[in-house]
């Protein structure tokens, strides 16, 4: 069992920044692929960034590419979504999900996640 927990969102105007941060409990945290997704009101949840269990191999969407950066620590069991000039149009709530098969690779599809957290607001004002 695998329990994620997101922190860092809240409100901000464009062009602020925020930091995501995603814990997660065990001590096989470093085996695993992570991933951000989010879910805007009346979407459907998308794919934001994912990040393969070294950390060296990461996936960023096109929507995000150049303002979002995904990172982890894994002695720490964290990782991190620092996110730049925010937009109105990546408000939505944020996850954030473990893909528990060992050393992987990362994709987006995230029907290929185990786990995930409850998710943390992000609100961006015009």
């Amino acid at each position: 069992q695998v329990q994620l927990v997101e922190s860092g969102g809240g409100l901000v105007q464009a062009g602020g920044s925020l930091r995501l941060s995603c814990s997660s409990s065990g001590r096989t945290f470093s085996r695993y692929a992570m991933g951000w997704f989010r879910q805007a009101p009346g979407k459907e949840r998308e794919f934001v960034a994912t990040i393969d269990w070294s950390g060296v191999n990461t996936k960023i969407a096109d929507s995000v590419k150049g303002r979002f950066t995904i990172s982890r620590d894994n002695a720490k069991n964290f990782m991190y979504l620092q996110m730049n000039s925010l937009k109105p149009e990546d408000t939505a709530v944020y996850y954030c999900a473990a893909r528990t098969a060992p050393y992987t690779l990362a994709p987006p599809e995230e029907v290929l996640y185990d786990y995930w957290g409850q998710g943390t607001q992000v609100t961006v004002s015009s």
